[in-house]
């Protein structure tokens, strides 16, 4: 692949450093100042982006930009090994950039702590030869896609849920794009995060290993890369299967006639901004900084907790615990002509409760927008955060 960097001759610490490389016929020497010659551009560095980042910086290659606009909590520790308890708080790609450059020095880290959008996308990939998709929303994936497509950059992508992951490189020359495999995104409340799924800390270790791999293939022209193919991973049963993707003639993004030509509302795309019947209702959402002057005036509010059990242990505010699932079983326990205010860990299922509620009569239930993760971070930080 072409380089924007110009030294590609190795030193005697790198000759030393990638030996085991330079037995492998097909990396051997040129392969390595290939490496050396290339940059790659992960854009997040939590499950999947920590471990990618990593093996790549440890690989060799030339120059290594990090996305990520989010600080390091707690509940990242279980799979983010590139950070540790004292790193909590501060932000993921400066603790990456220190973390990384005593793993491999030789390595030029370039910080982005932005959130990727529609505005700076192109500007942000465009300088990096490998773009690695390690994001945890679908709009970031839709969005990376279609800047890979615009930008003629291969998109090694992986997700991660619960005990299963998968894996595939999109936006190859002939091969298919994320459109392709997925053209539209699932409704907004059948899409959860790990912070409301969970995940098995080791699943993104393998699948970010898995990016990583992929990437050195292609900077390198070595083996079969997975552009075609998608890699599923089920830890509970230690599965990996394969599915063949095929690139779609009719995809708006790298079809034969593409309809769509920039980059665009992501979320607007995936569902996230929903129109709003205020003037039947009011405003539908309450923010955490609302809702707690609220309560500081005494206003009686009725607060309701669509999370489960378990998560209403770890933390909770003064509200009524009915999990999102029974919600319908169980609307008798609520009162429809008063003003109810939603919530839950981000604001997503509360969103859907929301929803629900109203079309079901409760014409004055609101969400809290953010959910308690967001009442911890910018109303009380003693709560505990997950």
């Amino acid at each position: 692949m072409d380089s924007n960097d110009t030294g590609k001759q190795l030193t005697t610490e790198e000759l030393k450093r990638y030996a085991r490389h330079f037995v492998l016929p097909e990396v051997g020497m040129e392969g390595q100042k290939k490496l050396k010659s290339s940059s790659v551009l992960i854009v997040g560095v939590g499950g999947l982006g920590s471990i990618a980042s990593m093996y790549l910086a440890a690989a060799g290659i030339g120059r290594l930009g990090l996305v990520d606009f989010d600080e390091v909590d707690h509940s990242n520790l279980h799979r983010q090994p590139l950070y540790g308890t004292s790193d909590v708080g501060k932000s993921k790609v400066a603790i990456a950039q220190k973390k990384i450059v005593e793993i491999n020095p030789n390595v030029a880290i370039i910080q982005h702590h932005v959130r990727l959008d529609s505005q700076n996308a192109l500007d942000i990939l465009l300088s990096y030869d490998v773009i690695l998709d390690c994001s945890d929303n679908l709009p970031a994936r839709y969005l990376v896609n279609d800047a890979c497509v615009i930008l003629g950059k291969p998109n090694v992508y992986g997700a991660v849920f619960q005990f299963e992951g998968q894996s595939s490189v999109f936006c190859t020359k002939d091969g298919p794009c994320y459109r392709c495999l997925f053209p539209e995104p699932p409704p907004p409340e059948l899409v959860q995060s790990c912070a409301e799924s969970g995940v098995l800390g080791m699943v993104p270790a393998i699948i970010g290993s898995i990016q990583s791999v992929e990437a050195v293939k292609l900077i390198v022209g070595i083996g079969k890369s997975l552009a075609g193919r998608l890699v599923l991973f089920d830890a509970s049963t230690m599965d990996f299967r394969e599915l063949k993707i095929e690139r779609v003639a009719s995809c708006p993004m790298c079809g034969k006639s593409p309809t769509i030509h920039g980059l665009i509302d992501y979320q607007e795309f995936c569902g996230m901004k929903k129109e709003r019947n205020a003037e039947e209702y009011g405003s539908l959402e309450v923010s955490v900084q609302e809702l707690k002057t609220r309560l500081d005036k005494g206003e009686a509010l009725f607060l309701l907790d669509v999370r489960e059990q378990f998560e209403y242990e770890m933390v909770h505010l003064d509200a009524k615990l009915i999990p999102l699932n029974t919600l319908p079983d169980r609307l008798s326990e609520l009162d429809r002509e008063r003003e109810i205010i939603v919530y839950c860990h981000s604001g997503v299922r509360s969103a859907s409760a929301a929803e629900y509620l109203r079309s079901n009569g409760f014409k004055y239930a609101k969400n809290l927008t953010g959910g308690i993760d967001e009442w911890v971070r910018k109303v009380d930080p003693t709560m505990s955060r997950y």
